[in-house]
């Protein structure tokens, strides 16, 4: 394996790759190969920007037919018919059959630009700074973003103070505290020493926090403390939109409308660069230009997304994703009891962690785990505090026996690590 040039010259930032130590050439599905030919099961998935998998046929052919027609592929923010198209199909098959009223807006390549968005306009309309995250929380890794994210490492790359921040213990941390009574609180009591924020920012499901569902109860109450409280809603559906959770918008299970949703990872449909803001049309006071980016909307990214949402819609994805996360629970199920004092396992749809924590609490079983995975085939991430987490995150279009084979590396790689 010839690594040279990467550890040479590549900065030393780069991470992935120290846990998948193969140099990867080609991949279709669910699979990866290096180039020695070895296959991969990959649930990592580009960390949620892979939800249809490697190279989807449907969507490829899309985006060679674009490219081979000599299609603009650079044009800001200008009118273009892909753009169009798009729009008009994400408002007509997505948006008004759920009564969702969103305008859209196209932020930047990546999902900490939609967040950075979201969070100007907030503060913009309100007209105030603070904002209110929960513990646990990734939400990208520019300022804004990054101020909102809890991860001690992440902060520590800012090298400034990050500020403007009032982070909420997360539900699951404190099961014997009321979080909602506990913002409730800071918002009311004029001894808390809390600014009133602009908006409450959340992931129904925390991803890299270590895979926690929120409560749909809890999420309905946050809904409510917004609206008494005149403060804007907004749920980051980066990782856990598309599908992930078994339904489009991962917050459609509570029932609940935010006022702000962003976008990114598998809107892109193919693995493109696309990030997308959803706003309730009366909170669209920007001025032109006002927050901007000169790769917003790249059109082979809307190409590619378009008809990923097309893949999306016929496959009946969110269907069939809650349908075989019985699949899942039942592995799951199967790995906790390998070892029920300390393995725990949690999740919703395809994101589902199996927690380390109990082993050790610097992430050495799962990283034990982790590299035993590598080793038979499968490619898994880790998350959460100490990184004990593993996160198990196949495509959405997976077969089934594929799947299960999968789930069975990942079950007989954490009993070898307890057997060592």
């Amino acid at each position: 394996m010839n690594t040279q040039a990467f550890e040479s010259y590549e900065s030393q930032v780069r991470s992935y790759c120290r846990n998948f130590p193969a140099v990867f050439t080609t991949a279709k599905g669910p699979f990866l190969y290096d180039e020695d030919g070895k296959e991969y099961i990959d649930f990592f998935c580009g960390a949620g920007g892979l939800n249809y998998g490697h190279n989807p046929d449907a969507i490829k052919e899309k985006v060679i037919e674009y490219l081979q027609s000599d299609g603009v592929m650079h044009s800001l923010d200008m009118y273009t018919a892909p753009k169009r198209e798009f729009i008009e199909y994400y408002e007509e098959k997505i948006l008004k059959p759920r009564g969702l009223p969103y305008k859209l807006q196209f932020a930047g390549p990546t999902g900490t630009n939609a967040v950075e968005a979201a969070l100007k306009l907030a503060r913009k309309v309100k007209k105030r700074t603070n904002v209110f995250a929960m513990m646990g929380a990734f939400h990208g890794m520019t300022l804004g973003s990054v101020a909102l994210t809890t991860d001690a490492s992440s902060r520590a790359g800012a090298g400034v103070p990050l500020t403007n921040v009032t982070h909420i213990p997360a539900p699951y941390m404190f099961p014997e505290l009321d979080t909602i009574k506990y913002m409730e609180t800071l918002l009311t009591d004029d001894h808390s020493g809390v600014d009133k924020p602009a908006a409450i920012i959340l992931e129904t499901v925390q991803a890299d926090g270590g895979i926690n569902p929120f409560d749909v109860e809890w999420l309905r109450r946050v809904r409510q403390l917004c609206d008494e409280h005149d403060i804007l809603m907004i749920v980051d559906d980066i990782q856990a939109g598309c599908g992930r959770t078994g339904w489009f918008f991962s917050f459609e299970r509570a029932g609940i409308v935010p006022d702000i949703v962003t976008q990114s990872k598998s809107i892109g449909g193919y693995g493109m660069p696309l990030a997308l803001v959803l706003l309730k049309p009366e909170l669209d006071i920007w001025g032109p230009g006002e927050h901007n980016g000169t790769f917003r909307g790249f059109q082979l990214s809307i190409v590619a997304a378009k008809a990923g949402l097309e893949l999306m819609l016929e496959e009946r994805v969110e269907e069939k994703v809650r349908s075989q996360e019985k699949i899942l629970a039942r592995y799951m199920d199967e790995i906790k009891a390998l070892c029920p004092d300390k393995i725990k396992t949690r999740g919703i749809g395809f994101m589902w962690g199996v927690d380390f924590w109990r082993f050790d609490k610097d992430g050495a079983m799962s990283k034990k785990v982790l590299d035993i995975c590598f080793r038979n085939g499968l490619i898994v991430e880790r998350v959460g505090r100490g990184n004990t987490v593993v996160k198990v995150f196949p495509e959405l279009l997976i077969d089934e026996e594929t799947l299960c084979k999968g789930l069975d590396i990942l079950k007989e790689s954490i009993q070898e690590a307890i057997s060592q």
